[in-house]
C-alpha cells in the first residue's frame, strides 16, 4: 500500500476535461488529486477527457494522482476500462512501475470490484478507493472492502441520500453510515475511510465544519471540490500543536515510569492512552 493511500488528507477532484487546471490542482496543497471522468464531466467531453488525462498523466505520475472512471454497468464504463489499459500501456513504457490508482464510484459489490481488477489490474496492478453511494453499497462494504485490490473507501454522501431519500446536509441522518464505513475499514485494516463533498463554497465555516465533524468520527481524510477547501480540510485532520506537546509530554511520562498506568495531571496514563500519543506523533 502506498503512503498517499494511508496518509491522504485533502483528496481534490478536477475535471477531467479541464486540462488547463490539472498543474493547478496538483500545487493546491492537496495530498491527492482525483481526475475525474464521472460527475464534472459531460457526456459529449469524456471522450476529450480520457484523452487529456492520457496525455499529462504519465509525466506527472505519483502517489497522490487518481483518476475517477464511471460506475460499473454506465454507459461510459467499458470505453473507462479500455482506457485503464491504454493508460497502464503508457506508464509501464515510460517506465513506470506503480499501480494503476483508480477511485470506483457506486461500488455495490465485490464482483465488480474483483471484474475491474481482471480486466485492468495486470503487469503493474491495481489500487482502487471505493466510492459507497447507495444503501446496496453501504450493506455490502464489509464484503468488498476485503478486496486486495481495494487500498481505501470513500462516503459519497449527495447519491446516497437521493437513494434513502435523505436531507443530504443532516449530519444526523449520515450518522450511521458514515460510521459504519468507520468499522468496515477497521474490520478490514484498511486506512480510515474518506469522508464525502462539501458543496457549500461561499461560507468556510462549513467545510471547517464538516472536515472536523469527520475527524471526529473517524475519518481519515475528506473529499474536496475547490483549492480553497484544502487549507481547512489538511487542518481539521491534522494533530494541532496542543495535541502534539500533550503526546510528547504522556510519551515522556510513560517511559519514565515503566510499565503500569502513571498519573499527568488530572489525567491516568494507561497503555491505550500512551499507543493514542505515540499514533499522533506517528502522523506527524
Amino acid at each position: 500500500m502506498t503512503a498517499a493511500a494511508r496518509l491522504a488528507r485533502s483528496l481534490l477532484f478536477v475535471p477531467g476535461d479541464r486540462p488547463e487546471r490539472f498543474d493547478k490542482a496538483a500545487a493546491s496543497g492537496a495530498d491527492a488529486v482525483i481526475l475525474d471522468l464521472e460527475d464534472a464531466v459531460g457526456t459529449s467531453a469524456k471522450g476529450s477527457a480520457r484523452q487529456a488525462i492520457l496525455d499529462w498523466l504519465p509525466g506527472h505520475h505519483g502517489n497522490g494522482l487518481w483518476v475517477r472512471i464511471n460506475a460499473v454497468g454506465s454507459a461510459a464504463h467499458d470505453d473507462d476500462v479500455a482506457f485503464l489499459k491504454r493508460l497502464s500501456a503508457s506508464l509501464a513504457g515510460a517506465g513506470i512501475a506503480d499501480a494503476v490508482r483508480i477511485m470506483l464510484p457506486k461500488v455495490e459489490s465485490r464482483a465488480s470490484v474483483d471484474a475491474l481488477a481482471g480486466s485492468v489490474g495486470h503487469g503493474q496492478g491495481l489500487e482502487i478507493i471505493a466510492q459507497i453511494e447507495s444503501a446496496l453499497g453501504l450493506d455490502q462494504a464489509r464484503d468488498f472492502a476485503q478486496s486486495a485490490s481495494i487500498t481505501r473507501l470513500a462516503f459519497g454522501s449527495i447519491d446516497y441520500s437521493l437513494d434513502l431519500g435523505l436531507a443530504p446536509d443532516e449530519d444526523l441522518a449520515l450518522l450511521h453510515a458514515r460510521s459504519h464505513l468507520v468499522w468496515v475499514s477497521r474490520l478490514a485494516e484498511l486506512p480510515a475511510p474518506i469522508d464525502t463533498v462539501t458543496v457549500n463554497l461561499k461560507d468556510a465555516s462549513v467545510i471547517e465544519h464538516d472536515a472536523r465533524l469527520a475527524r471526529r468520527l473517524g475519518f481519515g481524510g475528506k473529499l474536496c471540490i475547490h483549492p480553497s477547501q484544502v487549507t481547512a480540510v489538511n487542518a481539521a485532520f491534522s494533530p494541532s500543536e496542543k495535541d502534539i506537546a500533550w503526546a510528547h509530554e504522556v510519551v515522556r511520562v510513560s517511559h519514565a515510569a515503566g510499565d503500569g498506568a502513571v498519573k499527568l495531571g488530572d489525567q491516568m496514563i494507561d497503555k491505550p492512552v500512551l499507543l493514542r500519543a505515540q499514533r499522533i506523533l506517528a502522523s506527524i
